[in-house]
């Protein structure tokens, strides 16, 4: 795996003297073309990036992100008839292609889905027949003379408009949405049902999964994740709690509770522990994007299955085997409930996903090596080439490998994504938002 360079550190937001809790990064995403970037945070704001035009004195900055539009999605919520505080903080985003000169996006947080509009406006009208310039109401007898309002340039301004929103649906957390092929629907999925819903329609959706047993006493697991295939719009997944997966295909039946194919790896009773069934929940599942393959992320590993194989998957990368002995104290500090995610490159040849102590991992499918990175301001200087991370494991500790004792458990890799087409990733720390480029001879 080449190690990427050029690396910038953005802020979310300008460091205050304290981190506040609302300024951690909650998800990343980039748009179809790889211009945008969109982050979302736990005070509900989207900051969306634009990478910069190539200008030709100055050709490294063809890769550089600059702040291009921050909006306030989501506002704390409260909700009287169960007493319940919902957060602000943005679980997903989603971007639509680009149809016109505007952008599209979808943003949700525990309980409602938003559309919004990011647009650019440079030109306002001005002159009006029956409004002064201050926009009053200009007395009509006072009117002598029809004038024709004209468009003069300005300033160059970006707005965000929410378009539609999708509320009152889910009584469960929203842990995904997933835009549809065909551009027309998308689903979002909390722990026990999935639904259906129409761009153009905001006050019904169709409830197609539903595993909420009829005693919640028998209940034995929840939806994690959920993704329509890239190209068939009949055919998703969804993964569970319980470390499996289901495709399921709409044109079977309207609600999709029987699935047409299930791939569970069966355990290995050698490994069994008490804490293998929290480690075996799936904390993401992708499609790539031939949609041959679907990657899944669980606790400590990354498997990539085969869409006609259904018993093993076909590659496993070990993420942080080295753990493995520490998952009583990671327990005890509530990381092992850590929902880390996963993403392919452009061509679906390397995976990547994050870890702790800000470490983020890649693994090269083709030649079966991979590398440890890590995205901390010490070593991110502008053009500054990462070194790969070790972490060793008892015995003796060369000079540039980390003890798996000092790892820092409070600094974690959740999110992260990949340009659609070039190698440029954009990594989320906490509230620093790292992007890293392929180094350019």
């Amino acid at each position: 795996v080449k190690c990427t360079s050029k690396s910038r550190v953005i802020p979310h937001k300008p460091p205050a003297t304290a981190l506040s809790d609302s300024d951690i990064i909650s998800t990343v995403e980039f748009n179809h073309t790889g211009e945008l970037l969109a982050t979302g945070d736990k005070g509900g704001r989207v900051v969306i990036f634009q990478r910069e035009q190539e200008s030709k004195n100055q050709p490294h900055r063809r890769g550089e992100y600059n702040v291009y539009s921050t909006f306030q999605s989501h506002e704390p919520e409260f909700d009287y008839l169960k007493s319940l505080e919902i957060e602000e903080k943005i679980n997903k985003i989603r971007w639509l292609p680009q149809q016109n000169a505007a952008y599209f996006l979808l943003s949700t947080n525990d309980k409602t889905v938003k559309l919004w509009k990011v647009s650019e406006r440079d030109k306002r009208p001005e002159g009006y027949n029956l409004k002064d310039e201050d926009g009053r109401l200009r007395d009509p007898s006072m009117i002598t003379m029809l004038r024709v309002p004209v468009l003069r340039p300005m300033d160059l301004m970006v707005e965000a408009t929410p378009r539609r929103v999708f509320a009152n649906a889910h009584t469960y957390h929203i842990n995904s949405i997933s835009v549809n092929s065909d551009y027309e629907t998308y689903m979002s999925a909390d722990d026990l049902r999935i639904n259906l819903w129409n761009f153009e329609i905001t006050n019904q959706s169709f409830n197609i999964v539903d595993i909420k047993p009829a005693n919640m006493e028998e209940l034995t697991e929840v939806i994690t994740a959920a993704e329509f295939h890239p190209h068939h719009c009949n055919t998703f997944v969804y993964s569970s709690s319980k470390g499996t997966i289901r495709l399921c295909d709409m044109r079977a039946s309207a609600l999709c509770d029987r699935h047409s194919k299930f791939f569970e790896e069966p355990e290995d009773p050698s490994n069994r522990s008490f804490f293998s069934e929290i480690i075996s929940s799936i904390s993401d599942v992708k499609f790539s994007h031939s949609g041959r393959y679907i990657m899944t992320r669980d606790y400590l590993t990354v498997k990539v299955w085969d869409l006609n194989m259904e018993n093993r998957p076909i590659e496993t990368y070990q993420v942080h085997d080295y753990l493995r002995s520490k998952l009583c104290s990671l327990y005890e500090n509530d990381c092992i409930f850590d929902k880390f995610e996963c993403v392919w490159n452009g061509s679906d040849s390397v995976i990547m996903t994050g870890s702790y102590n800000n470490f983020f991992r890649m693994f090269d499918r083709n030649t079966k090596r991979d590398v440890t990175l890590e995205a901390s301001r010490e070593n991110s200087k502008p053009r500054a080439i990462l070194k790969p991370r070790k972490v060793c494991v008892g015995g003796k500790r060369r000079k540039d490998e980390i003890s798996v004792d000092s790892l820092d458990f409070s600094k974690k890799i959740l999110h992260t994504a990949w340009h659609p087409s070039e190698n440029i990733i954009a990594v989320a720390a906490t509230n620093n938002l790292y992007i890293f480029q392929d180094k350019v001879n």
